[in-house]
């Protein structure tokens, strides 16, 4: 028996060096004192204007750089601005007050565009309708910076011939090639306490990432599991505990018994691994972007063990020099509602190139007053690009003209679809695990 034993090959979890770089995110010595949202628009135009006006010499050397004050009919020229998505079905408050409210055309719940929409560029100076079939409306939303060449018509109206974005941001470069399989562990969309949510088919995740389920070729896999990012909407509380109601006594375990469950599966988690957990939309936190980690006193359990990382939203951190980028799916969602595209990491690809991980917020897309930064710039191209709660399982390897390659995950629900996704660190390729509790 002992000679059993000692044939027997000990497997141990390989490890991967860490750094959290959520410090831009977190909210510590902001003040709100009643500021409107104009500041952060007007860093973002300030600094990505200075990004466009380093590429014009390239794009367009001949023409010259105005603002929008001064156009002169006819005059061929580049200007520089931000965005504004004009969108007669885009929701207001002030419909829900309206007697009107009939007029208005029906609308699919999903999507606000309609054929009446059209794009305004704004700087400091003023505003300027832009014309013309080079830019069209389905492919943008609010709080994009862009750059413009055209010139103005008799009607008052900006006619453009080409624009401009700003493009992939350059990328640090990637490690070297490691001869070794190192995975990440991606899974998102929980909902713990939902009547979706179906504790056998998470345990089976807990399992398999613990290295608790399989036979040994399963369990050396497992074994390579460095860390699991569980991106957002992890809980499921009912809304009509936040009515604003008082909550009575005999509710106060329906309120607490989600988080309590979620906690009992983390700690197995962490006692194995470490993991990085972020907030969504439907979990107990700040509403706007960033938002905050999730406070450690609900994870009594899971909050003892050093492997447990509570995060922002949006997550930014380095694993053996690989930079990763990623939201709980909010920014991607809105853009869904207001622009249109093939699929989500379409969406992706495309804040990538605009530079910016949120461009709808503070438009339609909640976030935090800041006066002196915009947090969401990309200002360096990932390497690996995640987005949690959608629909489905999407991935694709973008390359940039300066040799960029970002890996783009799209993560879906997993109380949806069973579905978590494993990335190799040694040469960026993923696939997803599917877990199923039907015979």
């Amino acid at each position: 028996m002992a000679d059993s034993e000692m044939g027997e090959a000990t497997l141990e979890r390989k490890l991967a060096v860490y750094r959290n770089l959520d410090g831009n995110f977190v909210i510590q010595e902001e003040k709100y004192k009643g500021q409107q949202f104009s500041h952060i628009y007007f860093m973002r135009l300030h600094h990505m204007r200075s990004q466009l006006q380093s590429l014009i010499p390239e794009w367009k050397p001949h023409l010259p750089v105005n603002s929008i004050l001064g156009l002169e009919e006819g005059k061929e020229c580049i200007i520089i601005g931000t965005l504004y998505k004009h969108m007669k079905l885009k929701p207001s408050i002030l419909d829900e007050y309206s007697k009107e409210r009939s007029a208005i055309p029906l609308v699919k719940p999903h999507n606000f565009m309609s054929t009446d929409d059209h794009l305004i560029l704004e700087d400091e100076s003023g505003r300027v309708k832009l014309a013309g079939p080079m830019l069209a409306p389905s492919a943008f939303v609010t709080g994009i910076v862009i750059a413009v060449h055209g010139k103005e018509t008799k009607e008052g109206d900006f006619f453009v011939e080409d624009f401009l974005e700003a493009g992939l941001a350059p990328q640090v470069d990637r490690p070297l090639d490691s001869r070794e399989d190192k995975y990440v562990a991606f899974v998102s969309g929980l909902s713990v306490g939902s009547s979706a949510f179906n504790p056998l088919q998470f345990q089976l995740l807990v399992d398999h990432v613990t290295g608790h389920l399989g036979d040994e070729n399963e369990q050396r896999i497992s074994s390579q599991i460095v860390r699991l990012v569980i991106a957002g909407n992890s809980m499921h509380i009912s809304h009509g505990f936040f009515s604003g109601q008082t909550v009575a006594p005999k509710d106060h375990a329906k309120l607490t018994e989600p988080i309590r469950e979620l906690d009992i599966f983390l700690t197995q988690l962490v006692a194995a691994l470490p993991v990085d957990i972020m907030p969504g939309c439907n979990d107990p936190a700040n509403y706007s972007l960033p938002q905050q980690p999730l406070h450690r006193c609900l994870f009594a359990g899971a909050s003892a063990y050093n492997t447990f990382v509570s995060c922002t939203n949006p997550h930014q951190f380095e694993l053996d020099n690989f930079k990763f980028v990623g939201t709980s799916g909010q920014n991607i969602d809105d853009l869904y509602k207001y622009s249109d595209a093939k699929d989500k990491v379409e969406f992706m690809e495309r804040t990538l190139r605009w530079r910016h991980l949120a461009p709808t917020a503070p438009n339609t897309l909640g976030c935090y007053p800041y006066v002196d930064k915009d947090p969401f710039l990309i200002e360096c191209c990932p390497h690996v690009y995640f987005v949690g709660n959608q629909e489905k399982y999407e991935t694709r390897l973008l390359q940039g003209p300066d040799k960029q390659l970002i890996r783009l995950i799209s993560i879906p629900r997993f109380c949806e679809t069973g579905v978590a996704v494993m990335l190799n660190l040694r040469n960026l390729e993923c696939h997803a695990l599917t877990f199923s509790t039907n015979l």
